[in-house]
């Protein structure tokens, strides 16, 4: 079954309909080809797929989020919730300011915070709903990604851009709210099939002109997380043991408050569904959705859908609580959604109509609504928020 993509369409099943990239994209990744093969000749011949879509997304300078290629929104490769308009922070401002009052105070940490459309939003509702967090703080590795945010910021916030910080690391420790809001989809995640005999490994190497597939048998780690699942043979999937790391990270450092992680994916038992059996990676080329992450090196996203269950009890091992659990519709109509909604004025049609195409888009079951999933997890945090009221999943993780 193909994947579908972030706004629920089907993946194209023929990579060679996209539109062919410039010649100055075409030497870009071209660049970033020639580094991942002498990483494979210093390897041995193959890497791990993990660590060529880490290169692929991420090399300083070439990888696709290190580089200057517009990425969000309309001129970019895909657009995100925060892109749509201002609808989606302000139902997040709500459960923010829960958080934020209860531990007194605290900061907002937005991990991966991409245009910062995100950022500028929800400091706006906040400042409206007078709970400003002392400081705005974004964790981000890319310089380009970093310019873009704080143009963003200056443009549509400039008199809250001092509270905003920039991060190259988590801090030592936090209070407050940590959001992320689609990144641990494109963390770098390990591929699998299963074979006769037994889970191989799915490594890349590179044969005549062109990156090509190899495996060898799996590692111990990603048997003890495969085997129990007893897939048949020929099931090919993801396991992303990075995400779950940073989320231990993050965990660490969360003192009191709550991480609000929101993504496209699904509890274990969906996420390995018999029907899955071509895994959930995706990748992402001028708003056009295919399947493979070979090709279009470092001018294209790729991503695979979050494995909830893995998350949760990353997280619980380091002694987080398990807050709550839902869609992303669920969530933003517990969250107010529907309240924001009623004060609009359908005599403004055109504001009004923006208005109800972002509630489509972000709550219709065919866009993002049920594929896109909302996770919190916190720790000295006794109310529940009243995004997860409407429905609360937790007993499918």
């Amino acid at each position: 079954m193909k994947s579908p993509d972030r706004h629920g369409q089907t993946a194209s099943p023929d990579p060679r309909a996209l539109p062919p990239p410039t010649a100055e994209e075409q030497e870009h990744s071209s660049q970033l080809q020639q580094l991942i093969r002498e990483e494979i000749a210093a390897c041995g011949g193959l890497i791990s797929f993990a660590r060529f879509m880490e290169l692929a997304l991420y090399a300083p300078r070439l990888g696709y989020y290190a580089a200057g290629k517009y990425k969000f929104g309309v001129a970019g490769d895909f657009v995100t919730a925060p892109e749509m308009g201002s609808l989606f922070a302000r139902c997040l401002a709500r459960p923010c300011q829960s958080i934020l009052a209860q531990v007194g105070g605290g900061d907002i940490l937005e991990a991966g915070a991409g245009s910062g459309a995100l950022a500028a939003d929800l400091l706006h509702e906040l400042e409206a709903l007078d709970h400003l967090p002392e400081h705005y703080l974004i964790l981000e590795l890319s310089n380009d990604l970093r310019n873009r945010q704080a143009e963003t910021l200056r443009h549509k916030a400039p008199q809250l851009l001092k509270r905003v910080h920039w991060l190259d690391a988590l801090p030592v420790e936090f209070r407050g709210v940590l959001l992320a809001n689609e990144l641990l989809d494109a963390m770098p995640s390990e591929r699998f099939r299963i074979a006769e005999d037994g889970v191989r490994q799915l490594h890349v190497t590179w044969e005549t002109d062109r990156f090509v597939w190899r495996e060898k048998q799996a590692d111990e780690a990603i048997r003890a997380r495969i085997e129990p699942l007893a897939l048949s043979t020929g099931y090919t999937s993801e396991i992303n043991f990075m995400a779950e790391a940073w989320v231990r990270s993050a965990a660490d450092i969360l003192k009191q408050g709550a991480m609000l992680l929101i993504d496209y994916g699904f509890p274990r038992t969906e996420f390995y569904h018999p029907q899955r059996s071509d895994g959930t990676l995706m990748c992402h080329y001028r708003h056009r959705v295919h399947d493979d992450p070979l090709i279009l090196i470092g001018l294209q996203d790729i991503t695979a859908h979050v494995d909830f269950t893995a998350i949760a009890d990353a997280a619980t091992g380091t002694g987080l609580s398990l807050l709550g659990y839902t869609s992303q519709a669920a969530f933003l109509i517990g969250s107010g959604l529907e309240q924001l909604m009623s004060v609009s004025d359908p005599e403004d049609v055109r504001a009004h109509l923006e208005l109800t195409q972002q509630v489509k888009k972000l709550t219709s079951p065919h866009e993002m609504g049920e594929l896109y999933k909302v996770i919190a997890l916190g720790r000295g945090i006794q109310e529940s928020f009243p995004g997860f009221a409407v429905h609360d999943r937790r007993g499918r993780l």
